[in-house]
């Protein structure tokens, strides 16, 4: 996939949100590997552990430091750089946090879209978009069922809901003014992807269970966890950052067919309760120990989340390449390179990212 991920970026203006993040860092990496020219917009990275200071960000992109809400700041960036491709990760991301800021999560991830949408509806030229949203868009039932893309769209928590909202602004934005039977008008393909609960080497965020792991044992401190029978659709970050790109290659290929939504998540056999992640992480350490903290008093989360991949498959021939024993191997291997040798941490970033590249996809 990568060479042909080359062929669509290298030399092409790729404008990306939310670029100092987690997952937004692990995609400015590889655009700058495939050779792309990178302009990112996102709040200023949290401290010096950040994998965006890592990987060196500064010198893989222009960086610009702006808030989503600042419509003016996001729309004058966009027209100056007129990207050929955009890439929407930015978000107030964390669930129990939404609870203490429910406003501002709105703000951010439903007006923060709208914003981005109104800068893309100025621009003169052809561009292809792909809008991240999350897993947790989709009215909960808490059963087996995997969700599908054709699902009813809700939200229990501010977070979540936030996001259900940005689909609505999304969708009210793509048959308003990015239609696609106007097409050759506006030359605007607008598509989105929904993923799941993501892990990977260089996420510090709070409350997040693989950070909250890995502090643990890099502390050599129990780890707690809140809800252990809780099941999420665990996958390393380099699976969806992949899918995303080779969504905006197809993108690119075909603007009418491929501008819709996408489900990016593990195999079925893959959603795996709380407490088995980590049990599995305490093995890839080779040591550690956990307890359950007491989750009375502890705002409501949900319990049970699956998606059907299998649109993905059928129309973007995606498939995850890793099971979720080697997605957590790949994580904790990170952070052992970062406890060991923080200094050598970006050009192991790179061989991980090699190393995922040439893995067998007929894992199950």
């Amino acid at each position: 996939m990568f060479k042909s991920l080359e062929e669509t970026y290298k030399g092409k203006k790729v404008f990306l949100t939310g670029h100092t993040g987690f997952k937004g860092a692990w995609m400015l990496k590889i655009l700058s590997m495939l050779g792309a020219k990178v302009q990112g917009y996102a709040l200023a990275p949290e401290n010096e552990f950040d994998l965006y200071h890592l990987i060196d960000g500064d010198k893989l992109c222009t960086s610009t430091i702006g808030d989503l809400r600042d419509k003016e700041l996001l729309k004058n960036t966009i027209l100056s750089f007129q990207p050929d491709f955009i890439f929407h990760l930015a978000a107030q991301p964390l669930v129990r946090l939404s609870y203490e800021i429910p406003s501002e999560t709105f703000e951010v991830n439903a007006i923060g879209t709208a914003n981005l949408l109104d800068g893309v509806r100025l621009l003169n030229k052809p561009c292809n978009v792909v809008l991240i949203t999350t897993d947790k868009v989709y009215h909960n039932n808490e059963w087996e069922y995997p969700y599908r893309e054709t699902d009813r769209l809700g939200g229990y928590d501010p977070y979540s809901a936030s996001k259900a909202c940005a689909e609505l602004v999304i969708d009210s934005y793509r048959n308003s003014f990015f239609n696609l039977k106007k097409y050759d008008e506006h030359q605007k393909a607008i598509a989105v992807t929904r993923a799941g609960n993501v892990i990977g080497g260089g996420d510090w965020a709070k409350d997040r269970l693989m950070p909250d792991i890995a502090r643990a044992l890099v502390k050599n401190e129990t780890i707690e966890i809140r809800n252990p029978n809780s099941v999420r659709p665990w996958q390393h970050v380099l699976e969806p950052v992949m899918g995303y790109l080779l969504l905006g290659l197809k993108l690119k290929e075909d603007p009418i067919r491929f501008a819709q939504a996408y489900n990016f998540g593990p195999y079925a056999t893959d959603a795996l309760p709380v407490v088995d992640m980590v049990e599995l992480a305490i093995k890839a350490w080779g040591c550690g120990n956990y307890k359950i903290k007491n989750a009375a008093d502890q705002p409501h989360e949900a319990a049970l989340l699956k998606l059907d991949i299998s649109k993905a498959g059928v129309d973007l021939v995606w498939r995850p390449k890793m099971n979720a024993s080697q997605a957590i191997q790949f994580t904790i291997d990170w952070y052992k390179q970062f406890d060991i040798n923080r200094d050598d941490i970006d050009g192991f970033t790179n061989s991980q990212i090699n190393n995922f590249e040439i893995l067998n996809t007929e894992i199950q």
